[in-house]
């Protein structure tokens, strides 16, 4: 309970000094000792135009109650966007660390820039918000994919 009132606190903070961030799943389970909040089923988690949708989200807490991290497991779904990219796609677990914007996308991931009409798929995925890059890693038994689209020249 003392977790849950301390979590309480976080959110309302949150939305005091920051974006909106709301969270939506058919359970909830606050696990005090370990910091952290897992939502189960039908997770979804929203951060102005930004969102995730998977079987499963974990927001893990620093010591000041505040998001270190997100971690969506199962079939996760995402779109991203700020000035520097709009990102849409999928993977097995996407990792979001909102302190430093960067997400990175676990398992069969593929991802879609709608800015620059561009795909990627790999085993890892990793796109960095602020700076804009974005890197990929592959394997002999599934390579690095990456496909773009030629302006033709008139």
């Amino acid at each position: 309970m003392k977790f849950f009132k301390i979590t309480l606190f976080f959110i309302l903070t949150q939305l005091a000094f920051s974006e909106k961030v709301e969270i939506t799943s058919d359970s909830m389970n606050a696990i005090d000792l370990k910091k952290e909040v897992h939502f189960i089923g039908n997770a979804k988690v929203k951060q102005l135009k930004d969102w995730i949708h998977a079987d499963k989200i974990i927001v893990y807490l620093n010591e000041e109650n505040q998001a270190k991290m997100y971690q969506a497991t199962g079939k996760v779904t995402f779109e991203f966007q700020n000035e520097k990219g709009h990102y849409v796609g999928s993977s097995n677990t996407v990792k979001y660390y909102p302190l430093t914007s960067l997400y990175v996308l676990i398992g069969n991931a593929k991802i879609e820039d709608k800015l620059n009409k561009r795909t990627a798929k790999g085993d890892e995925i990793t796109v960095d918000m602020v700076t804009g890059n974005s890197k990929v890693k592959g394997s002999k038994k599934k390579p690095v994919k990456f496909t773009f689209d030629m302006e033709k020249k008139k």
